[in-house]
């Protein structure tokens, strides 16, 4: 199998143009999010901001290469994505939301929010859910 190589950092990926991040990752969510394209950083800014509403007692961190809320273990991640933000609250979010996540994409464990239709209140339900039954990410 013929891998594609980025040409700025040297690393290999199945997929031609691969999106990822050169160099240093970044440390924190803020850094995360100025990081991306500047019209898509508010809604980033409001997830995050949904997020720590919803889970104060998480930390912030990166996981995985994403913004992550943790408290013993992994909760959520959300990630900017070319069209949409990836939320990975976990399969049986998905699942427990299945009928107000109809308007959206969704697969194992992922909802994909188109930007410019965050649903701060459904997301935080989502998140106090995952922490409160312990499903989790």
């Amino acid at each position: 199998m013929e891998m594609w190589k980025c040409p700025n950092c040297g690393r290999s990926f199945k997929k031609a143009n691969q999106s990822h991040y050169c160099g240093e990752k970044p440390k924190t969510i803020d850094e995360y999010i100025l990081r991306q394209d500047s019209e898509k950083q508010p809604d980033l800014r409001l997830l995050q901001q949904v997020l720590r509403q919803a889970l104060p007692e998480a930390e912030e961190r990166i996981s995985w290469s994403m913004p992550t809320y943790w408290k013993g273990e992994n909760i959520l991640h959300f990630a900017a994505s070319k069209g949409h933000i990836g939320l990975y609250p976990g399969p049986e979010a998905v699942k427990a939301f299945e009928e107000e996540l109809k308007n959206y994409k969704t697969d194992k464990g992922t909802i994909r929010i188109p930007y410019g239709k965050v649903d701060a209140e459904l997301v935080e339900r989502i998140a106090r859910w995952c922490w409160s039954t312990g499903n989790h990410a």
